[in-house]
This record gives C-alpha cells, sequence and structure tokens, in this order.
C-alpha cells in the first residue's frame, strides 16, 4: 500500500469512527469553533524517577508557545496535565481521561516505552494527533506506525546504535551491557549490540535488573569480576544519576570506562565528580555551536530558572511540529489531513540542529557523540549523521 492511500483511508477510517459513535465522546473536539481553545494535553510522569524529565518536555512545549505570544496559528492554547506516573497498566485509563474526559485535540506523551505503547494503541484506534516526545519503543512508529503518531525525540534502536562503533575504535573490545529489564532497556540493548558486534566487538555478559529498581549492587560487583574493556548502559532520571554515584564508589571508575546514551542527561548537578569523562551518543548535547541552540538556552534558563536538556529540547520541538501542522491549515484542527501531511514534510529548526521527519513519522537527524565536562554533556563529534531508524514493520513506509 502506498502511504498516501495509506493517509487518506486513515482519515476516512477516523471519520467514520466517530460518526458511528463507537468514540462519540471526541465529537464536540471536531466541532468546536475556530475562536475556541485548543487543548493539548499532557500525559507524562510528574512523579518517580522520571519526573524531572517530564517537567523538562513539558517546560519545552510551553517555552515554545509562550515565543509565539500564548497562541499557535492564532488560537489560544489550553494546557491539560496528567501523571502517568510511569505505569504501563495505567496507560489505557489515563489516556482516556484526556480523550474522553478532556476532548483535547493534542495528546503529547510520553517518557516510559511501555506507556507509550499504551497510548498508542488507544491514539490509533481514536485518530486523535499525538506526538511521542520521548519513548523510543520501536513499535510505536514500526509496527503501530499511524499517520496520526508522530514522534520528536529519538527511537531506543538510534540513539546508542553509534556508540558500539565508538567503543570499538578506542581498542575497547569486550564490553558488558547493563539495563533494566523492560521493553526500553531491551531495545536499546540490540542498537548497542548490532553497532558494536558489527565492527568487531563482543558483548561478555549482559546484565538486567527489575525496572524501576535502584539497586545495582549486584550487577556492580559481577561487573568487577568480568574485567570487560568497557561497559554500556541504559538507565535514566534518578536511577542514572544513583548508577553513576554507585559506579564510583564501587571502585570502577577509573578502571573501566563507562558509556551509554542518556545516562548523564538531567543529572549532572546531582552527580558531581562522578560522572566525569562518561562518554555517550544522542541527539542532543552541550556547547553545541549552533545559533538556535544558544537562543533557546538562554530563553529556557530565563524561564524556569534552570539549563535545559535533550528532554526540554523534545518538548519544544513537539510545539514546533503541531504548530506547522497548525499554520498549514489557519489553525483548523479539524482538518486533520493537511495538519498531517504538513507535519509529515516539516523541516524543524531545533536547538540540536536541522531534521526532517521520516516516512514512519520519525526523526531523521544526527547522534553526536559527548563527554561529561563539570556539569556538561559536552558534545565532541558526530558519531552519525543524519541518522534514520529502521521502522520495522511499518506499513507507511
Amino acid at each position: 500500500m502506498d502511504y498516501s492511500n495509506k493517509r487518506r483511508q486513515f482519515i476516512k477510517g477516523s471519520a467514520l469512527t466517530i460518526a458511528s459513535g463507537a468514540f462519540s465522546g471526541l465529537l464536540p473536539r471536531f466541532g468546536n469553533a475556530q475562536s475556541s481553545k485548543i487543548k493539548v494535553g499532557f500525559m507524562l510522569p510528574y512523579s518517580g524517577t522520571y519526573a524531572n524529565l517530564g517537567v523538562g518536555i513539558e517546560n519545552g512545549f510551553r517555552l515554545f508557545v509562550q515565543e509565539k505570544g500564548g497562541k499557535l496559528a492564532g488560537r489560544e492554547i489550553e494546557f491539560i496535565r496528567v501523571d502517568d506516573e510511569s505505569d504501563p497498566s495505567k496507560a489505557t485509563d489515563n489516556a482516556n481521561k484526556l480523550i474522553l474526559r478532556d476532548k483535547v485535540d493534542l495528546i503529547v506523551g510520553t517518557v516510559h516505552s511501555g506507556v507509550a505503547m499504551g497510548m498508542v494503541k488507544l491514539t490509533r484506534e481514536a485518530g486523535i494527533l499525538h506526538i511521542i516526545p520521548n519513548a523510543g519503543a520501536a513499535a510505536a512508529t514500526g509496527a503501530l506506525c499511524s499517520p496520526n503518531i508522530f514522534r520528536t525525540s529519538f527511537t531506543n534502536w538510534q540513539a546508542i546504535y553509534p556508540l558500539g562503533k565508538h567503543i570499538y575504535s578506542k581498542g575497547q573490545k569486550t564490553a558488558v551491557w547493563v539495563t533494566w529489564k523492560y521493553g526500553a532497556g531491551d531495545e536499546a540493548g540490540e542498537g548497542f549490540k548490532e553497532g558494536y558486534i558489527s565492527v568487531g566487538g563482543k558483548v561478555i555478559k549482559e546484565l538486567a535488573i527489575p525496572f524501576p529498581s535502584m539497586e545495582f549492587q549486584s550487577v556492580l560487583t559481577e561487573i568487577a569480576f568480568l574485567k570487560p574493556d568497557a561497559v554500556a548502559c541504559f538507565f535514566a532520571g534518578a536511577a542514572g544519576a544513583k548508577f553513576i554515584k554507585d559506579y564510583a564508589a564501587a571502585g570502577l571508575k577509573g578502571k573501566i570506562p563507562l558509556y551509554s546514551s542518556f545516562l548523564t542527561d538531567g543529572v549532572l548537578d546531582a552527580v558531581g565528580t562522578d560522572a566525569e569523562g562518561i562518554e555517550s551518543t544522542a541527539h542532543y548535547g552541550d556547547s553545541l555551536q549552533i545559533k538556535k541552540d544558544k537562543e533557546f538556552r538562554i530563553a529556557y534558563a530565563k524561564a524556569f530558572k534552570m539549563q535545559p536538556d535533550a528532554f526540554g529540547v523534545q518538548g519544544y520541538d513537539s510545539a514546533q511540529l503541531f504548530a506547522i501542522g497548525l499554520d498549514a491549515v489557519k489553525g483548523d484542527i479539524s482538518n486533520k489531513a493537511g495538519m498531517i501531511v504538513a507535519m509529515e514534510n516539516a523541516k524543524i529548526d531545533s536547538p540540536r540542529g536541522v531534521w526532517t521527519m521520516s516516512k514512519a513519522h520519525n526523526p531523521v537527524q544526527d547522534i553526536y557523540l559527548r563527554r561529561v565536562v563539570g556539569k556538561e554533556n559536552k558534545v565532541i563529534g558526530i558519531a552519525h549523521k543524519a541518522l534514520a531508524d529502521h521502522a520495522r514493520g511499518c506499513k507507511m513506509t
């Protein structure tokens, strides 16, 4: 099936679904007068290990709207928040609060890949515009891809795939992989191994702990026993900070180099010198020599009294993408087909650098190599130019 047919069938199917009454609660949203407010629903973690990530995403989105005078395409924006608690078992109920109770026009969410997958199953069926501002779950833009679902962040594979080649280039030919045992950790592991093994590296052990446990002693003891050339991991938020500190406390810092993708994002103030020298790959970092990034960082710090990170950028770009769709239809949120076309063809002038949207609705973007220097994830090079995810199983490609 070609993509234009897929899009037409989706839009037609969405209209029939609403008309049939299966999602009758959605009808008022599409009937809103153009002068009324557009409702944006944030379904993000506001508690638990990922709380700071959710706040960063919301801050970034709000900052872009503020820069536009509080309106997009001439329409005022109303924000509605739901704490997803990073709990996949609550994903359906929480998403339905926004879709059926609050009748939002756009859902922005979320961080946790398991929660995102629960959301995607609902938003595909309801036909509501859905922007994923962080969760890297492959299926969301792979087997479950849909014209109304876009990602503005990365896939779990994309962010870490280039890391293996970098580690091997430093003469580190054996590695241990460690993560939480959940979907995002599994997918990041596959990305790391694909990149590392393809150039000759050997993963001598894969270690995992239950999500969201932060008890790392057993895996650190095993790493010390195995003595690999390098350790690569996938943790984030408060758990990332604790892993960094525990790794240093176990005497491994300075003996076995530690690598990751997002381990050091948003935690450098909390970990002090324990993170110094950690290298990582990601789609954003500090000290980028990009005019847009310098402007963004100044504006974010002024608005929120803190420095931005990748999560703030992802929220900011989510708002940019939504605005491009709204501008194309002159604020007529009911013209979903027109919005989708514009969003698919968007070129986002991002703090991370200009990026475009793949046919599967993933960012095609540069992945940077970064090193912790003081309180910065300092960009020291480009690990991979314009990397696109495989989007395996997506019928739109």
